[in-house]
């Protein structure tokens, strides 16, 4: 206890320095740094809240303590039934701020660009794209979070080839971030005539939204083409060179958005898409644990490579790294995902607590 008292200590001071600078009158009040000193102090706020209520608690437990010594017997009973609940509260609130001391990613409070694709399993992989590219779309509604499609590339038998959507929000890339793999689905297709059950993938990947301070695009790094777009869509949209395709050519990295009837604005969502890819490779290139992090949020999409498995006929979803297992597949696919990822979520804290020796 003491030690977590000089921890939180540590970080009140903190909180007080940082509260210090904001009143500095030196520190223009739409500027950058002042900005940048807001939002870290209000990284702290969860944490300054905690601290308030632990420290409640342990004078409370303090007081029911000192009633132990009183003559009356049922002071004394009344005494260690406060003490046992204070116990359990204090207990449970010292969990709950280690899991706020763990070092946070910085793009956990980033909006999201999310990219869905199919994979194994042809015209029921497409399918099942479309669908998760709806449960999604319907988790952000519940969350009140922004939801714009970037691209979608429709397959020839209905369902989705690919589809970039944007998601903003407040925390959004950390509670989504664990989205990203290969997302398997089990079930007998429409066009199944003996019944028998098909699996297929389909792989997420879920990258932070950069933003234009945090990548540097010269214009002569980049070949912009534009072109007819392909494909349903509403007047003009198939009539004239409106898509546009942007390669970075120090990279490689290719972008093309053909939805809008404006080239200009097609450009300005590729361009979009582009900064985070390349945002999410300069961090990988930086951390050596997420060397080769797209690779290995999508791997090949083959069957053998998942995080989740679908499994229709049992309405059971399986997540294969936390061992969550819900029997309310339908509920899933509507959106209804707080369960899921919360169960998911706390299975990476208590990881991530084991590395933090917490």
């Amino acid at each position: 206890m003491s030690i977590l008292l000089e921890r939180l200590a540590e970080i009140e001071a903190r909180a007080r320095a940082l509260e210090e600078q904001l009143a500095d009158p030196s520190l223009a009040g739409g500027s950058a740094d002042f900005a940048k000193i807001g939002r870290n102090l209000a990284e702290l706020r969860p944490i300054l809240d905690a601290t308030q209520r632990y420290r409640v608690l342990i004078h409370e437990l303090e007081g029911a303590k000192a009633m132990l010594g009183e003559s009356d017997a049922e002071l004394r009973e009344l005494a260690k039934a406060e003490m046992q609940r204070l116990t359990t509260e204090c207990e449970a609130l010292e969990v709950q701020i280690e899991l706020l001391l763990i070092p946070k990613d910085p793009t956990d409070a980033r909006d999201v660009i999310l990219e869905i694709r199919a994979g194994a399993g042809g015209e029921e992989a497409a399918l099942f794209a479309g669908e998760l590219l709806r449960m999604y779309t319907r988790y952000a509604e519940r969350k009140g979070w922004r939801t714009e499609l970037l691209s979608l590339s429709d397959a020839d038998a209905g369902g989705t080839k690919e589809a970039i959507l944007s998601i903003k929000g407040s925390g959004v890339f950390g509670q989504m971030k664990y989205e990203r793999g290969v997302h398997r689905v089990q079930r007998v297709p429409a066009t199944e005539a003996q019944g028998r059950i098909h699996t297929s993938t389909v792989t997420v990947a879920v990258l932070p939204e950069a933003e234009e301070v945090d990548i540097e695009i010269k214009p002569e790094d980049l070949r912009i083409d534009v072109f007819r777009a392909s494909g349903p869509g509403g007047q003009s949209v198939n009539t004239t060179d409106s898509a546009v395709r942007i390669k970075h050519l120090p990279t490689g990295v290719e972008v093309q958005c053909q939805d809008e009837k404006s080239q200009h604005k097609n450009k300005a969502k590729a361009l979009r898409v582009l900064r985070s890819r390349l945002l999410e490779a300069e961090q990988a290139r930086a951390d050596a644990e997420r060397a080769s992090e797209r690779r290995s949020q999508v791997g090949t999409g083959d069957r053998s490579e998942r995080i989740r498995t679908y499994n229709f006929p049992q309405s059971r979803v399986t997540d294969h790294r936390a061992g969550v297992t819900l029997h309310s597949l339908e509920n899933c696919m509507a959106g209804d995902l707080d369960e899921l990822l919360g169960g998911v979520a706390s299975h990476f804290a208590a990881e991530a607590r084991k590395k933090a020796n917490l």
